[in-house]
């Protein structure tokens, strides 16, 4: 047998999960995934891992922006693909062609929900709009995903996760103080986003299934980016006090940061006066307790700079270990500030499967699992990410009983991969 190829990578450290157990919440419930890169397909992952049937349609020759997204690889494939499209089943079809848009058609009737990240001008330009489908279908809750959303002034506008964090303030407020702005340290935008398609798709195939009424549900990159600020951005709003970046050094809570300790970085957060008054039993400190102006949070944080100054000299007089081991006996919240070579060994997440790696034609391939448990069960898989068009005759011939001949004629016109 010849030797596993992830094995030398990280990858090879990951439990091995074989195929089955996924979840069946949205059995029966199909999805047409028209989007490509990021935020759209994560959105049909998260509908995937929770039973539903998602397939993936891709241009022929070419497939999601994301297959292309190189080096990282595995077995020739970029590794950005390969984490998000998992239990999809892929046809390459091109719609733009009218042939090509009645197949999409018919797949259209036989579907639930249809994804799309095209901007408002493109989706009416090849007639892959809501108003449109729902011709066809007329229960059909349709997500549109795109960075400013189908109305207004910039709808027409391209937009990426980069370009959404700018606009929604999450840049200027990270980073250190005096410091460049700086992006989020994962595609945020792209994953709150498709969150929120996820979501709001959820909401309309539940209100469908009381009243039979389709839904146009309107994501944008831009709105959950700046969804995810509403602590700070509602603080401002009702204070006028503009957060400027600090390095995460000025939250609303004394003490809320990273210290150094003698061999590594721990975060701490003493974030009410019970975990505050633990803190000071655990490292001996009973004239911080017996001090009545830092009972409270708001004396703290009026003396937050002398607190920060004190309790930093403090932690660098031992190791992170001893730190996290007696903060934990003592129930006071830390932690250590993990790389990714960290994350991905960790025990417990192992433990629960949130880290995994499946069997696929390029060996172990590693994967993050949907984070949540229905009854004691978490999510499995049945699909490892599909080859380009790996599905085609599979979907033409099950979903739409199209027969051998018809299939072979959109092959050869090259409308379908």
């Amino acid at each position: 047998m010849a030797p596993d190829r992830t094995d030398a990578l990280p990858a090879g450290n990951l439990p091995r999960r074989s195929a089955g157990g996924r979840l069946q919440l949205l059995a029966e419930t199909r999805v047409l995934d028209l989007t490509t890169s990021l935020a759209g397909p994560y959105a049909s992952l998260l509908l995937a891992d929770l039973g539903a049937d998602i397939i993936k349609i891709e241009r022929p020759g070419v497939g999601d922006d994301a297959r292309h997204w190189r080096p990282p690889t595995l077995g020739g494939e970029a590794l950005w693909f390969l984490s998000i499209n998992r239990n999809k089943r892929s046809i390459g079809l091109d719609y733009s062609k009218p042939e090509g848009a009645l197949v999409l058609h018919d797949l259209v009737r036989s579907a639930d929900v249809v994804i799309s990240n095209e901007l408002p001008r493109v989706q009416g330009k090849l007639g892959i709009g809501y108003a449109e489908l729902a011709k066809i279908r007329p229960d059909l809750v349709y997500v549109s995903l795109t960075g400013f959303g189908l109305q207004g002034a910039r709808a027409n506008l391209p937009c990426y996760d980069l370009i959404a964090e700018g606009y929604s303030g999450v840049m200027d407020l990270t980073g250190e103080a005096g410091g460049d702005p700086q992006k989020v340290g994962t595609p945020a935008a792209d994953l709150l986003a498709g969150m929120d398609a996820a979501l709001g798709c959820l909401a309309a195939l539940l209100d469908r299934s009381r009243t039979g009424n389709g839904h146009l549900v309107d994501v944008s990159l831009v709105e959950s980016m700046t969804r995810f600020m509403t602590p700070r951005l509602v603080s401002y709003l009702g204070s006028g006090d503009l957060p400027h970046r600090s390095g995460a050094k000025d939250s609303v809570i004394a003490i809320y940061q990273v210290f150094a300790t003698l061999d590594a970085p721990i975060t701490l957060g003493l974030a009410n006066d019970a975990i505050w008054r633990r803190f000071c039993e655990a490292t001996g400190r009973a004239d911080w307790l017996e001090d009545a102006a830092l009972k409270d949070n708001a004396g703290r944080v009026g003396r937050r700079s002398e607190l920060v100054g004190k309790i930093g000299a403090l932690l660098q007089e031992r190791p992170r270990s001893e730190w996290l081991a007696l903060f934990g006996r003592f129930g006071v919240p830390a932690g250590p500030i993990n790389t990714l070579a960290e994350v991905s060994v960790d025990p417990e997440l192992h433990r629960s499967g949130l880290l995994y790696a499946l069997e696929t034609r390029l060996g172990q391939v590693p994967q993050v699992r949907l984070g949540i448990k229905f009854d004691e069960q978490s999510a499995g898989y049945d699909f490892a990410p599909p080859g380009l068009g790996e599905h085609s005759t599979q979907i033409l011939g099950e979903l739409l009983n199209y027969p051998a001949s018809r299939i072979a004629e959109l092959q050869e016109k090259g409308l379908v991969q």
